[in-house]
């Protein structure tokens, strides 16, 4: 698949590193029945360009590209009050010389403070220069036309990127991501029985989707939800991946068995923590010294060491972690991660 005739922006450089956790599948194997654990590995897009990492770096370069193209003085985005993304495009923002506005939906009551610590504190210390917040619910879309609107009323240009960047044109980063692993794989001479990434806002996982499928990688891909159990969630992976193979042009349809979730590790509630969430955050801190964050990749990961301990992969195989970053977060939720 063809992605040199979209304008991209690059904030990384070269390939983030594939590398094996040897302590933390040990950790791991003494933990599950018998002992018998497949061997983990992981791809750390917690380390692409824009400070301090992560996977909407990815789907910021084709997006950012899009709105300087167009002209945009503002860029304007919507996500939770630890919101990555929202970090990010902030960061992008800034690295291209343009201002940058959220709506921040207050998922979880009283959960939005502004002395808050983690992401929001790096909001503030980047130099947002509004947040809108609204309660769990609002149409977010029609959100940030509004404060769109406010913009073009002061003379100035806004780009509205949705939440996660998940659209057929920031799924595009993902569909490079599988490209890059893809040769990584034949580089190292290294072969995955399967890949966990985390879904949400179905950005990375569609994109993974239509990437794997596009370029013919025979290796089960699996996502773990962090909002949503796969009722809901599969149908949302479904269309963002077949969103994206028509944006390429590419003749294909995505099917119900091309999307694999798996749920129960995200509850009771997104961004709320659980048992199954720390012990994963501490575990690969504490073998690998590589940070999760609470809301999705250590409820990802969480997901991992279930499914491990589920007898779902043999003894042995090897499984890829996608690590999507998140780390700043962990500062908002030191008690519980410490209590």
């Amino acid at each position: 698949m063809d992605l040199s005739r979209f304008p991209r922006r690059r904030y990384t450089e070269g390939a983030t590193p594939l590398v094996p956790l040897p302590r933390f599948s040990a950790a791991l194997a003494a933990s599950c029945p018998a002992g018998r654990a497949p061997e983990v590995w992981i791809k750390r897009d917690d380390l692409l360009g824009l400070s301090p990492g992560g996977n909407k770096t990815r789907k910021l370069e084709f997006l950012m590209a899009e709105a300087l193209a167009r002209g945009a003085d503002t860029i304007i985005t919507c996500g939770a009050p630890q919101s990555n993304h929202c970090r990010l495009t902030l960061a992008a923002a800034i690295t291209e010389g343009l201002k940058c506005r959220f709506v921040i939906e207050e998922r979880v009551p009283g959960s939005f403070s502004e002395t808050a610590s983690g992401n929001h504190f790096l909001f503030r210390l980047y130099g947002v220069e509004d947040i809108t917040v609204v309660p769990a619910g609002t149409d977010m879309a029609a959100a940030m036309q509004a404060v769109a609107d406010q913009v073009r009323a002061a003379g100035g240009t806004p780009y509205v990127i949705p939440g996660g960047g998940s659209n057929a044109l920031g799924g595009l980063g993902y569909v490079a991501c599988a490209q890059e692993l893809q040769v990584q794989m034949t580089d190292q001479g290294t072969r995955f029985d399967a890949v966990v990434v985390g879904s949400g806002s179905s950005g990375t996982h569609g994109g993974m989707v239509a990437g794997f499928l596009g370029n013919r990688i025979q290796v089960p891909l699996l996502g773990v939800g962090v909002s949503r159990d796969p009722v809901d969630q599969a149908p949302l992976v479904q269309r963002e991946a077949q969103a994206i193979l028509d944006l390429l042009g590419v003749d294909l349809q995505v099917g119900e068995a091309d999307v694999s979730c798996v749920g129960g590790y995200w509850q009771p509630k997104y961004s709320i923590p659980n048992a199954g969430m720390v012990e994963a955050v501490q575990m690969l801190a504490r073998t690998e010294a590589v940070l999760l964050d609470p809301v999705y990749t250590g409820k990802i990961m969480a997901g991992l060491i279930g499914l491990a301990r589920a007898g779902h992969w043999a003894d042995g195989e090897r499984v890829l972690f996608l690590h999507t970053g998140g780390m700043p977060a962990l500062f908002a939720y030191t008690g519980e991660l410490l209590g």
